[in-house]
């Protein structure tokens, strides 16, 4: 699950540590605003659809804690209902670790000078300024506010089951192989075996 601000590097983690995987074994799920059919629903309805079957690595640009985030610091939702959802998340992410669903969250660190390179880089990029919202600028200008719901994040929902590591992300290099190094040990912990071939193709003969 990879969180954090405009220009911190999620789409960037995603193509140097992600794409190095089999794509056979790998699920990719953006969240943006919700669309209206999601809007019918509670707000974790859309990520625990997306929640990849044993087996298979489910990767999450973006996720449900945008509802504590987005939500909050754009007023979209009171806060006697937004606060509740910390509750919510830690009950939903218990769920999922009990059904055997490993979670790793990260959060990309950016600092303000460096997201302000960067927003101004990918501004003079043809090549890449088709990805510029004018809300970059509008989430830019409210940076103390999503501080104080990043920390509040942080705090109320790193749990030994599904903890938080924060990245440092003003360096591209360090930060993909902090992510890497963490996906990889947490790999081998959980020592996976080859699934055995059938006696049947093994008895097979190739002419």
């Amino acid at each position: 699950m990879l969180q954090g601000r405009d220009a911190s590097g999620k789409d960037g983690v995603i193509r140097k540590v992600i794409g190095a995987v089999d794509p056979l074994g790998c699920e990719q799920s953006s969240f943006g605003a919700p669309t209206e059919e999601e809007l019918k629903h509670d707000f974790l309805w859309r990520i625990h659809r997306r929640v990849p079957g044993h087996g298979t690595i489910g990767v999450f640009n973006r996720s449900h804690y945008e509802d504590v985030l987005v939500v909050r610091v754009h007023d979209l939702a009171p806060k006697k209902v937004w606060s509740k959802r910390f509750d919510q998340i830690n009950d939903f992410e218990r769920l999922l670790t009990s059904s055997n669903v490993v979670i790793l969250k990260f959060f990309l660190h950016v600092s303000r000078d460096e997201q302000k390179k960067r927003l101004q880089e990918r501004l003079a990029d043809r090549t890449k300024n088709w990805k510029f919202r004018e809300g970059d600028l509008v989430d830019r200008g409210h940076w103390d506010a999503f501080s104080k719901a990043y920390r509040d994040v942080l705090t109320k929902c790193s749990t030994t089951r599904a903890p938080w590591f924060v990245v440092p992300s003003d360096d591209k290099d360090l930060r993909n192989y902090l992510i890497a190094r963490t996906i990889a040990d947490t790999l081998d912990s959980l020592d996976l075996k080859y699934p055995k071939a059938p006696k049947e193709v093994l008895d097979l003969k190739i002419e």
